[in-house]
């Protein structure tokens, strides 16, 4: 998709996060608290990202993934804000999801902290 297509696409909100790298207050998000099953996807393009059994509450205020679907997320360098982090996002579109650490409490021992607003959700 073009911008202009995102732009059409998106809510103001969901265009700042998903294509300008911005993030939602913490504690805001509608999936933040959310445990139903099924499949959280990509709410730029639909691509499938997280599995609702990889859910866990971090205590984070966003929502954490300690799994994403294989394939399905890109990870790249974020030294802005003077830290250093790994920023995800969609390996379809490119939109950017959030930010992946090595502190979770699972074991695979990662938490992928999300934007609500960067998610779609099916129910299974």
């Amino acid at each position: 998709m073009t911008e202009e297509e995102f732009k059409s696409k998106l809510t103001p909100e969901q265009y700042h996060i998903l294509r300008e790298k911005g993030t939602e207050r913490p504690f805001t998000g509608e999936y933040n608290t959310h445990y139903e099953d099924g499949v959280y996807s990509c709410a730029a393009c639909g691509n499938e990202l997280y599995k609702s059994e990889a859910k866990f509450d971090s205590g984070c205020g966003w929502p954490s993934f300690d799994d994403e679907i294989e394939g399905a997320i890109e990870r790249k360098r974020d030294a802005t804000h003077g830290m250093i982090r790994t920023e995800i996002l969609c390996a379809n579109c490119g939109s950017h999801l959030g930010h992946v650490f090595n502190d979770g409490p699972t074991n695979t021992g990662i938490r992928h902290c999300v934007n609500s607003l960067s998610l779609d959700f099916e129910k299974k």
